[in-house]
């Protein structure tokens, strides 16, 4: 009974209480200040407290999952500091680049691929991509809580390999900010600051639906000119990656699937060009190469070490 009571109190020590009472109201004074206050904040501040200290298991699973906030409330604050700020952003230059690589002869005419897929959208592609570009981010969540489950060591290891991809893709995205189709598409090569979100081809998904879901996503869309390179594509990668790795057989297959319908859709519905695509898959590959690097030249290995024990084995 006594060594009951003194886990609990542990469970609700002071420390603890401090800690995260100062977590949340700085995460949601530096948000404020940042990029305004949005419910969103709120809800995560619940979310996060709530599994804290709702019991030991919760608390464990709410620590590994806090990589995937982390990248989240990074992403967020992109909006504070927008890259066209730092660097050209690249339009006519990089339209050509698709057109002159990839351009499809279309009755006498050359045009992008994203061209040619407005023009000959059909209902079936408009709902299976919609569909297949949900996918980006319930897939690796619903993966990674499996190997959150099944595997301590894997789910850290994809859970940092995730992380890393997209500190990558950000580093690319100041480094070259790059505008997407839909941008040509609605406002031509003039570059325009401030340009809010669009649903783009993926409105013909929500009108064939009599539904707003890409309209809400897109209004809260980080930075429109970060197109390259497509991290959209990088996600699957990494989880068809860490699914062979860890065997999963079949579900490999949905996996690939998946990787090949994000990949396709990207393109159909104008948020990216082939060559984002193309880059987004460097990007993967490059990301899972210098992981392995670090975790064998680094104390990246002590670190993983520390968090594996942070949420039990």
């Amino acid at each position: 009974m006594q060594q009951g009571a003194l886990l609990k109190n542990n469970f609700y020590n002071i420390r603890n209480i401090y800690l995260t009472v100062a977590i949340s109201v700085g995460y949601l004074l530096l948000s404020v200040l940042l990029v305004g206050f949005k419910t969103d904040q709120l809800v995560l501040i619940f979310i996060f407290n709530a599994l804290f200290y709702l019991s030991s298991g919760t608390r464990k699973f709410i620590l590994g999952f806090s990589i995937f906030i982390v990248y989240w409330i990074l992403f967020d604050y992109m909006k504070a500091f927008p890259n066209y700020l730092f660097n050209t952003v690249h339009i006519e230059d990089l339209y050509n680049l698709e057109k002159n690589t990839f351009g499809i002869n279309y009755h006498g005419l050359i045009l992008t691929p994203n061209e040619y897929w407005k023009i000959n959208s059909t209902s079936f592609l408009d709902v299976s991509t919609g569909f297949f570009y949900l996918m980006w981010v319930p897939v690796p969540l619903a993966f990674a809580t499996y190997l959150f489950f099944k595997n301590k060591e894997q789910f850290v290891r994809f859970s940092l390999t995730f992380v890393w991809v997209n500190l990558l893709g950000f580093v690319v995205y100041y480094a070259f900010p790059a505008a997407p189709p839909w941008y040509v598409q609605e406002h031509g090569f003039e570059f325009i600051a401030k340009t809010a979100g669009n649903t783009a081809g993926l409105a013909r998904f929500d009108h064939y639906f009599g539904i707003t879901l890409f309209h809400g996503i897109y209004s809260k869309g980080s930075n429109v000119f970060a197109a390259m390179p497509s991290l959209h594509s990088s996600y699957p990668v990494i989880v068809l990656y860490y699914g062979l790795k860890n065997r999963l057989g079949r579900i490999n297959v949905f996996f690939f699937t998946v990787m090949l319908g994000i990949w396709f859709s990207a393109v159909y519905t104008s948020h990216h060009y082939t060559l984002d695509v193309f880059a987004g898959l460097l990007c993967a590959l490059l990301n899972i190469i210098s992981f392995y690097y670090l975790m064998r030249y680094t104390k990246l290995k002590q670190l993983m070490a520390k968090m594996i024990s942070a949420i039990g084995k």
